[in-house]
C-alpha cells in the first residue's frame, strides 16, 4: 500500500539498530521501489560532541547510514522474509557529501530500490536538507547468517602500542577535530611517504554497541568508512605543509565489506594516500582483523584552512 507510515515502534520492529545509531525518526513507504524518511538533528545528537566541537556537523557516514537503513527497511521483508539474519551493506559506491547537516536541520532520506536479486538489493539513495542535496549513494544490501567470534584475538602483535608508534590519541587529537564519541583511532604505528597503518581496538563498552537488538553487536559498515577516513587525515595532515588545517571527507567511490566486526577485534587500518594536488587527499585502503580483510576502500577528502 503506497503512503504507508512507519512510526518509531513500527521502524524498531524491522530494523536492528537502536540509540545512538538508529538514523530514522519515521518513514513512509510512497511506493513499491520508493521510500523516504525524515531524522530531525538537535543540538544533543551525541555525534555532534565529538565531530567538529564549536562547529557541529553530522558525519557523513551517519548521512550513508541513515540511507542504508531506509534501503533495509524497505527490502527487509523480502530479502530476509525470517528476520533472522544479517541484513548488512555489502558495497557502498558513488558516495558524494555535497553540503553539510548541522543542529537544527531536518534530514529528507530517500531510497529508490533497484533491483532485488540474489538475496540481495541495490538502492539509489539521497539526503537533503533544507538548502538541498546533502549526500548521494548506491548501496547493495546483502544477507548473511548471524555469526559469532570464532577464536580469541591474537595478542600482542606488531600492531600493539609502544613508546615507538607514530601517533597516540594525543597527538591524533592535535591533528584532526574528532572527539569522543567520534574519535575512531587509537594509534598510528606508522605515517610515512603516503601510507598510514591506524588501529582502532573495538570495544562492548563504546557508546556505538550502547543498545543492540538481542545484543547482536555488529561494527556497522559505515563506521568502518569513518575509521579509514579519520586514517587518512591524519597522514595527509601529518605534512608540515598542512598544519592547522583540517581535512573534510568529500566521496567514497567504493567501499566493499567482506567479514561482520565485533567487539574485542583489533582493527588494523592500511592505507596508502595518492600523490595529487595539495588542496585534496585521494587514498585506497584495507581494515583486517587478525590478517582478515573485513572492508577495502577508495575515498577522496579536502584539505582545507582551520
Amino acid at each position: 500500500m503506497s503512503n504507508t507510515i512507519f512510526s518509531l515502534k513500527q521502524i524498531k520492529e524491522i530494523l536492528p539498530q537502536r540509540y545512538p545509531l538508529l538514523m530514522l525518526d519515521r518513514a513512509m513507504k510512497e511506493s513499491e521501489t520508493k521510500y523516504v524518511a525524515v531524522k530531525n538533528l538537535t543540538v544533543n545528537e551525541n555525534f555532534f560532541a565529538g565531530h567538529f566541537p564549536g562547529h557541529p556537523i553530522m558525519p557523513g557516514v551517519l548521512q550513508v547510514e541513515a540511507m542504508k537503513q531506509l534501503a533495509q527497511l524497505a527490502v527487509a521483508a523480502r530479502i530476509d522474509p525470517s528476520g533472522e539474519n544479517d541484513i548488512y551493506m555489502h558495497f557502498l559506491e558513488k558516495v558524494k557529501f555535497r553540503k553539510p547537516n548541522n543542529p537544527g536541520d531536518r534530514v529528507k532520506i530517500e531510497a529508490e530500490i533497484l533491483e532485488i536479486k540474489d538475496g540481495g538489493a541495490v538502492a539509489s539513495c539521497t539526503t537533503s536538507n533544507n538548502s538541498g542535496l546533502t549526500c548521494q549513494a548506491r548501496i547493495t544490501l546483502a544477507v548473511r547468517p548471524r555469526l559469532e567470534p570464532e577464536a580469541m584475538p591474537e595478542m600482542y602483535n606488531e600492531f600493539d602500542k609502544t613508546p615507538e608508534i607514530s601517533h597516540d590519541v594525543n597527538a591524533i587529537m592535535e591533528l584532526i577535530p574528532h572527539r569522543y564519541p567520534f574519535l575512531l583511532i587509537d594509534n598510528i604505528i606508522q605515517a610515512e611517504n603516503g601510507r598510514v597503518v591506524a588501529i582502532k581496538n573495538i570495544s562492548q563498552s563504546e557508546s556505538l554497541f550502547c543498545q543492540c537488538r538481542d545484543d547482536y553487536m555488529v561494527l556497522p559498515g559505515s563506521i568502518l568508512c569513518e575509521i579509514i577516513a579519520q586514517a587518512g587525515c591524519v597522514a595527509v595532515l601529518s605534512a608540515p605543509e598542512n598544519k592547522g588545517k583540517i581535512g573534510y571527507f568529500m566521496c567514497i567511490d567504493r567501499a566493499e565489506m567482506f567479514h561482520p566486526v565485533f567487539p574485542g577485534d583489533q582493527l588494523v587500518c592500511d592505507l596508502t594516500i595518492k600523490p595529487g594536488p595539495a588542496r585534496f587527499g585521494k587514498g585506497a585502503g584495507t581494515i583486517s582483523v587478525d590478517g582478515r580483510k573485513v572492508l577495502e576502500s577508495s575515498l577522496t577528502f579536502a584539505i582545507v584552512d582551520a
